[in-house]
Parts: structure tokens; sequence; C-alpha cells
């Protein structure tokens, strides 16, 4: 991993210092996972060479002596039976939770937004993007009108989302015509053309093209809530589109014809996601009861004027900060093919340092405002008590061993990668630096505490991938990294993929 200077007056620079100087040490040293064992590396952070006890000779295939040697070596340790006992009744995360992590953090911050807002629940789709992108955009709302509470339509910006996919898909196919069909970049487009996970440029894409609504005016359907049936009609329907315009090419028909015949697809797509979700309203009527009891409406708006003059929120103002610890630092990457809407432009990110993410965050919250962040959720979560931590799931006491990878080497290796979109809404600071965040979920109220979960810092080193905030908050050398040309990352990089849990 390159270390990219950056000068002193780039926000909160002694941070910025102290995580070079750290960084330092660790290549030195060679850096390792947590929870891993140091007495298995060399001081150069390789894997030490260890004598092998066994009188079994290792081979290229499991051999019946070698096996029995395992079973052996398994019974020898009594620790063993009491763990196939516990974890043939429980899953790990149950039966390895530890207690002691979620006692040192309890969900009480000294930074929090002023409003709580009501947690909402995506259900069994993957959505995840979509809401925290409306939870954000809401906080807004809440505190400009004065409301207890306030949702907006999930299932609206859904709708134009497959819709603007499926559109999205056919040009890929239109452009990539004369790409082997068993080739890489085929295989990947054809893999999941409309599946539900995103990225926040998709969805200030979606927004400034289509606005929003409140959810009363475009409720969940069954089909919104669980999107599995309907994704797969579309898939199957979009690749015999495929199939059928890379047949047309190949007799001939121009690329005006077979945008005609685009036409006819798209049109039959519209009608399953129309007949799955119901059509989306052209206007609305909003009326609600502020906090001081006053009555307010709002007659005959179209989506995007509620967007443009009660959200009151230009997304496009916003920027997505990342850490990838595999690419260089102080550079702006974009993704080949990866978007949604065509015309809207490519999704793009600024590399940084996580302290920097979390330099910036901090900023944002103590000025009374959310950060939408993606994650891998997967990794080390208690799902009973909201907790995400490198130690809350306590594997070493079960099977003795720890985990070696850095996080750079977990994306390289395909271990992690971002995986759910929340909200930053909190963080607890104890002698000047972040213990735990707050963060406010879409899984309903019965994940965590009452809907919302507690990062702890250590997790968000790990696990954390990107945060977006406003373009305000960059320094003038992080600003100024957005008129750089982008290095361009291929379309099956996952670490910057679509992500949706």
């Amino acid at each position: 991993m390159t270390v990219v200077h950056i000068p002193n007056s780039t926000i909160l620079s002694s941070y910025a210092r102290r995580f070079m100087t750290e960084q330092q040490e660790k290549e030195a040293k060679g850096a390792r996972g947590f929870g891993s064992d140091d007495s298995s590396r060399t001081a150069k952070g390789t894997v030490a060479s260890v004598e092998d006890s066994s009188s079994v000779k290792a081979g290229q295939d499991i051999t019946t002596p070698q096996l029995e040697d395992y079973c052996d070596d398994f019974a020898a340790d009594i620790k063993n039976k009491l763990a196939t006992l516990t974890l043939s009744h429980e899953t790990y995360s149950e039966a390895l939770e530890n207690r002691e992590v979620y006692l040192k953090h309890p969900p009480v911050f000294s930074h929090k937004l002023e409003i709580d807002a009501p947690i909402t629940n995506q259900k069994n789709s993957g959505r995840c993007w979509i809401f925290a992108g409306l939870n954000v955009l809401r906080q807004y709302m809440m505190k400009e009108y004065n409301l207890d509470e306030l949702e907006l339509s999930e299932p609206f910006v859904f709708f134009y989302d497959k819709l603007e996919k499926s559109n999205w898909f056919l040009e890929n196919i239109l452009r990539t015509l004369d790409e082997d069909l068993d080739g890489r970049l085929v295989r990947l487009l054809l893999a999941g053309p409309v599946q539900d996970g995103g990225q926040w440029d998709m969805f200030v894409a979606l927004v400034e093209k289509y606005g929003v609504v409140p959810k009363e005016a475009y409720p969940e359907t069954v089909h919104t809530a669980d999107s599995e049936q309907m994704d797969w009609l579309i898939t199957t329907k979009l690749r015999e589109y495929a199939k059928e315009i890379r047949t047309e090419h190949a007799n001939g028909k121009s690329i005006s014809e077979l945008r005609k015949m685009k036409d006819r697809m798209l049109r039959e797509i519209h009608k399953v996601i129309s007949v799955s979700l119901g059509q989306p309203p052209k206007t609305i009527d909003w009326s609600f009861y502020s906090k001081d009891k006053k009555f307010h409406e709002f007659r005959n708006v179209t989506p995007l004027e509620f967007y443009k003059n009660h959200v009151k929120q230009d997304c496009t103002k916003f920027v997505s900060l990342i850490n990838d610890p595999r690419n260089e630092y102080m550079k702006k990457y974009t993704v080949d093919y990866r978007g949604n809407v065509c015309g809207a432009g490519s999704v793009h990110f600024i590399n940084l340092s996580v302290q920097h993410l979390k330099d910036y965050a901090i900023r944002v919250l103590e000025s009374g405002h959310p950060v939408w962040f993606g994650c891998d959720i997967d990794k080390f979560f208690s799902r009973s008590h909201g907790m995400m931590d490198t130690e809350v799931i306590d594997y070493k006491s079960a099977f003795d061993f720890g985990f070696g990878m850095t996080k750079a080497e977990r994306l390289q290796y395909g271990d992690s990668t971002i995986t759910h979109a929340m909200v930053l809404t909190g963080v607890h600071i104890k002698d000047g630096k972040p213990v735990r965040w707050k963060v406010e979920n879409s899984w309903g109220e019965s994940v965590g505490n009452k809907g919302y979960l507690t990062m702890t810092d250590r997790w968000f080193d790990e696990f954390v991938y990107q945060i977006v905030l406003e373009k305000s908050e960059l320094s003038k050398e992080v600003l100024d990294l957005l008129d750089q040309e982008a290095v361009v990352l291929p379309p099956w990089d996952l670490m910057l993929g679509v992500f949706g849990k």
C-alpha cells in the first residue's frame, strides 16, 4: 500500500500524521489481523516455520493415516467435546457471543443527533442503500418541519431503480456486442442485471431524475418487501433479450434497429414492475401535524417538486469517501460499467485513510447531520445485541485460532467487501478519540437496541469502507481531488461493487 503525504492544512492533520506513523510501523513489522497469535509469526509478519509434531507425511491427497491423526488430535483435547456439544445446537454468534464486549460498550454516546428517527424495515430485500439514503434525507426534513416521525417511500425509488437498471443492462449489451459471450465481462453483466443492491451515486441519480415522495403516497407491496420473485422474472427476460439482441446483431441489424427492439423490451419490463408494485404517483398531496400540533398541507406536488422544495437537499453536493488500502490514497477512483441511470455520470470515490474517514464522520455528526456509510455487516456482528466488534464473537475460545489477514488482504482474497449501507447518527468520544458509534439500521426494531446498533471503533477500522458527506466539509486538498481524472477499476472489482443486505 502506498502512503501518501497529506499537507498539514488538511482536516485534523495531527490525526493524519499519527496514521502515517502507525501505518509505517505496521509495514515495518508486518501488519497482522485481529485475534491472531504472535507466536506463529516472525518479526517481519510472515508465518513462522513450525516443526510438525505429527508422524504422518502430508501429501497431495488426504490419506487414512492422516485423517486418523486428525481425529486423535481432536479427541485428545477435552475442550473440543464441550465445544461440539454447544455448537451442534447453537450458532456461532449465539454460543460464542462475548458478553464483556457489549457490557463495555453500552448504547450511550457523547455526541448524537437531536432526532432519533423511527426505525425502518427493508424486510426481505437488498434495498439498504435506498433506505439509508432516504433516512439521511428525512433527518433534514424532520428538523425543517418539526416532525416526530417521517418515512420517505423506498418503493418509489425502488420502482425506478429496477426500470433504469434494465435499461442500463440492455445498453451494456449493445456496448459489448462484439465481446466474447463466454468472456469475463459479458458473463459478469449477465450474472445479475437487476439485483437489489446499489451505491450512493446510484441513489443520487434516481432521486435527481425522479424525485421522492412520502411513504404513505407509495407504500410497500409483497414484491418490494420480498423482491426475489420479481427479480427472477425480470432477470430471466433480460437474459432472453440479451440473446435476442446479440443474435440480431449477428444477422446484420443496425444499432438503431436494435434500440427499437430495446424500446419494446423495456415496455414489457415496465409492465412487470407496474403490475408487481403499482404505478408510482405523478402528483401527491402531503398533509401532516407538526410537533406543535399545527396542521400543514401541500397539494398537487410532483415527486421532483417534493424533492426540490421540501427535502431541500441537493444530493449532487455529496461525495463518497472510501478506505481501500489496496490502492493509493489521495486519489479519485471509478469502476467501469458501474451505475444504473444512463446519462447520469459515473460513480466515483476518493480514497483516504480510515483515520480520515473517522475524522470527517465526527465533524459531520458534531454539526448535527447524519452520515451514510457502507460496511461489511457479515463480519463479527451480534444480531441480538446489535453489536459490531472484532471480538464480539469469540472464535478463538472455540477453535484456538484468530484471524491473520489485514484489511487490504481480506479485500484481495475475497474475504470482505461492502455488503450493507446504514447511517451513523452518533459517536462516543473519550480522551479525544472515538470509542463507539451509533448506527441507524433498516432491519426493523427487533434487531439490536430497538433497531439501532453499536459499532466499536476497532470494527470501524476493519470493516467500514465508505462514508458520504457534503463536499463543503472537505479540506481543499481533498476537494481538489474531485477534479482529477479518475483511476478506472475493472467492473469485477468487488470492493466498489453494488451491495444490499
